[in-house]
């Protein structure tokens, strides 16, 4: 602390601020997530483009792409296209999705919707070992608005369909990240 009295203006503040900010964050447990490395002998991942079970065109290229886009963002691992190179390879296939009304108008009319998306993915090593994901890491349900114009109900819905890909897509990373840590 005697430092800090030595400091003047701004940088006081600053230097006072990044102190708190240290001690409230170690204090409670939080704790900075260093991904590079973390994987143990894991370096490359492959993504292969699922399959589309469910009736939704396109679906599987939107849920290959979020996982792709997760995997990036994420930085750990690097993503490459050729299976022979990757450490880990991720495959599957996109199930039927699910639509059910959530919450009605006093005319039975559905207000609102909810869509489930559920993925079935085989994890492998470079080994052929399999990798278990956790089930509840494949599937996301979501809430959209319901409307009486068809475009618009449509739109909702592949809207509520990209955020479950990416919320989905960040499950299975976190999901691999807490089996491969060694």
């Amino acid at each position: 602390m005697i430092y800090l009295r030595a400091v003047r203006g701004p940088l006081r503040a600053s230097a006072v601020l990044l102190t708190a900010t240290a001690l409230l964050l170690s204090a409670c447990g939080y704790k900075l997530v260093r991904y590079r490395g973390a994987v143990g002998d894991v370096r490359r991942v492959a993504i292969q483009t699922l399959e589309n079970d469910s009736y939704e065109p396109g679906l599987d290229l939107v849920v290959t792409d979020a996982l792709v886009r997760e995997f990036l963002r994420r930085g750990a691992l690097d993503v490459v296209e050729d299976p022979a190179l990757a450490d880990l390879v991720i495959e599957g296939r996109v199930l039927p999705v699910q639509t059910a009304g959530r919450s009605f108008s006093s005319v039975l009319l559905s207000l609102e919707y909810q869509v489930t998306l559920r993925v079935a993915l085989a994890v492998k090593r470079r080994d052929g070992t399999e990798v278990p994901v956790d089930p509840t890491a494949l599937t996301e349900s979501e809430l959209y608005l319901a409307s009486a114009d068809v475009e618009a109900a449509r739109k909702n819905r592949d809207e509520a369909l990209h955020r479950v890909s990416t919320v989905l897509a960040g499950r299975v990373h976190d999901a691999l990240f807490e089996r491969l840590l060694p």
